[in-house]
């Protein structure tokens, strides 16, 4: 039976490890052409983030991975650090996921009012405000080496397990009601972007949840379920690595084989932004 279960870690493990390198090169090369190649809209800016955000996870994930078997321990500051990465591309798909929703629903409000650097700004506090959300939790928990501060430790990470879920649900919440938009009431053309919202929403409810629901329950799943935590993290890479896969298939067209700086540039330049009045930013506003 033990050696049932130690076979079934090591084929998980080096499936994670699979899935992850390929994510990494996935985002790398999204991050290579969205952000030197490709002229960047509104929104292809939250997908550049988006995109740094799955390589950090991924880079973590693969790395404290292999560290982890070579010693054959966990550690829970390679955890939390690892989170760090998730959590933030969990804030920048949220904001990502509303604000297309939004400026699908209100498009003229949307249009007048949208401070033309906005984008970045959200993903640069997004980006800041994270590591602090993640980090106070876990240090008043004692996962960063330190000792249990139970009070502080209740309160904490109750906050930080409730806006991740609220996230959550603006995230996947935002896509449902895109897509009913979309398909029932609005007579625009269906913005590009579409597609990789509906996919990130529908991937975050399948393979994103088992990780925060981890995070939320880790000493209890640890002592009761020893094997989810390599299952969750099995799916959360599967959740970051999938997403390059939705932008090269909305990029591509029938006929003859295209490069994939056309395909990205098809499904994220400037001219698949919809709703935004062709806004473009320059490399220097990321």
């Amino acid at each position: 039976m033990f050696g049932l279960w130690r076979t079934l870690g090591r084929v998980v493990f080096y499936v994670t490890l699979a899935v992850g390198l390929g994510g990494l090169v996935g985002n790398g090369l999204v991050l290579w052409h969205l952000g030197l190649h490709i002229r960047k809209g509104p929104f292809s800016v939250y997908v550049l983030h988006l995109a740094a955000a799955d390589l950090l996870f991924l880079g973590c994930q693969v790395v404290f991975s292999i560290i982890e078997a070579a010693l054959d321990s966990e550690d829970t500051l390679y955890f939390v650090v690892t989170f760090v990465g998730f959590a933030t591309g969990l804030w920048l798909l949220a904001a990502f996921s509303l604000e297309l929703c939004l400026s699908e629903l209100c498009p003229a409000c949307y249009e007048g009012r949208r401070p033309r650097h906005a984008s970045g700004v959200v993903c640069g506090l997004l980006w800041a405000l994270t590591p602090p959300a993640v980090l106070l939790p876990a240090n008043a928990c004692g996962l960063l080496r330190s000792g249990v501060r139970l009070g502080a430790c209740v309160r904490y990470h109750a906050a930080s397990v409730t806006w991740l879920l609220a996230l959550a649900c603006v995230a996947c919440g935002a896509a449902l009601v895109l897509a009913l938009w979309v398909a029932c009431c609005s007579r625009r053309p269906r913005p590009r972007l579409h597609g990789a919202v509906l996919g990130s929403g529908l991937l975050l409810f399948l393979c994103g949840l088992p990780y925060i629901l981890y995070w939320g329950l880790r000493p209890l799943l640890s002592f009761l379920l020893p094997g989810f935590r390599p299952l969750a993290a099995l799916l959360a890479c599967v959740h970051a690595s999938a997403r390059p896969l939705i932008y090269f298939t909305a990029g591509r067209r029938p006929g003859p084989r295209q490069p994939l700086r056309v395909v990205l540039q098809r499904a994220l330049g400037d001219g698949a932004q919809q709703g935004a009045r062709g806004l473009s930013l320059p490399l220097g506003a990321i």
